[in-house]
C-alpha cells in the first residue's frame, strides 16, 4: 500500500480523524472533436468556489451516517440528482496532503452517456450548491491537441489536495487513459507549469509598476 494510504477499515477506525468522500463520474461516448478527434471517455470534475479543481463531494460523519451515505447527501446539494453510491464504488482512502487528520474516501462511478449529461443540465440548474460552492462542472480533456493542448494544459491547472493525483490515479486504474500517453502529458504539463511561472511574474510586474504610479 502506498504512503499515506489507508483500508476503509483502518480509515474509519482513526480516532478523532475527520473525513471527506468525493466522487469521480464518467462515461464511455463515440462523440469526437472537430469530427476528428476521439473524446473516448467524460469524466467530470467541478471548479470550486477556491478556484481550484476538484470532484464533486464533502465532508461526513461516520459517526452520523456511512460513507456512502454522506457522500450521496453532498452529490445531491452539487449536482442536483440523487445518485446511489455503493461500497462497491470505494477506489482508495489517505490522509489529505497539508490538512491535519483529514481522510479522503475516493469512489469512482461509471454512467450512461445520457446520464452524465442530466448530471450537467441538473448542476447547473437544480443543485442548491451551484454559484455558491460550486462554480460549474467541468470536462477532463482525454485528448492531446498540438502544442500541447488538452490532457496536458487541463494536469497543469490548480488542483484542490489530491484531485490531480486522484485523476491520475483513475486513468490508470480504468485503462481510460494508455501509461505512455499519460506520462507524455505530464511531462508536458510540467513545462506548462515553468511557462505560467513565468507569466505570473510578468503579471506580478505590471501591477507592481501600476502601484508605483499612484
Amino acid at each position: 500500500m502506498a504512503s499515506g494510504q489507508l483500508s476503509r477499515e483502518e480509515a474509519l477506525a482513526c480516532a478523532g480523524c475527520r473525513h471527506a468522500c468525493h466522487m469521480m463520474l464518467y462515461s464511455d461516448t463515440n462523440t469526437k472533436l472537430f469530427g476528428k478527434i476521439p473524446i473516448k471517455h467524460i469524466i467530470l470534475m467541478q471548479m470550486r468556489f477556491d478556484g481550484l479543481l476538484g470532484f464533486p463531494g464533502g465532508l461526513v460523519n461516520p459517526l452520523e451516517e456511512t460513507l456512502e451515505a454522506g457522500l450521496g447527501r453532498e452529490l445531491l446539494e452539487e449536482l442536483g440528482v440523487a445518485l446511489p453510491v455503493a461500497a462497491e464504488d470505494h477506489v482508495d482512502s489517505c490522509y489529505a496532503p497539508c490538512a491535519s487528520r483529514l481522510i479522503t474516501h475516493f469512489y469512482v462511478k461509471k454512467m450512461e452517456e445520457e446520464q452524465i449529461r442530466e448530471v450537467e443540465r441538473a448542476a447547473a440548474s437544480t443543485a442548491t450548491d451551484h454559484g455558491h460552492e460550486v462554480l460549474g462542472m467541468v470536462r477532463v480533456p482525454l485528448y492531446s491537441t498540438k502544442g500541447g493542448g488538452g490532457l496536458s494544459a487541463f494536469l497543469s491547472h490548480s488542483f484542490i489536495g489530491n484531485a490531480r493525483f486522484q485523476l491520475v490515479d483513475a486513468l490508470l486504474r480504468f485503462n481510460l487513459v494508455a501509461p505512455e500517453e499519460l506520462h507524455k502529458a505530464l511531462t508536458h504539463s510540467l513545462k506548462t507549469h515553468v511557462h505560467t511561472a513565468e507569466d505570473l511574474q510578468a503579471a506580478l510586474a505590471l501591477t507592481e509598476a501600476k502601484r508605483k504610479r499612484f
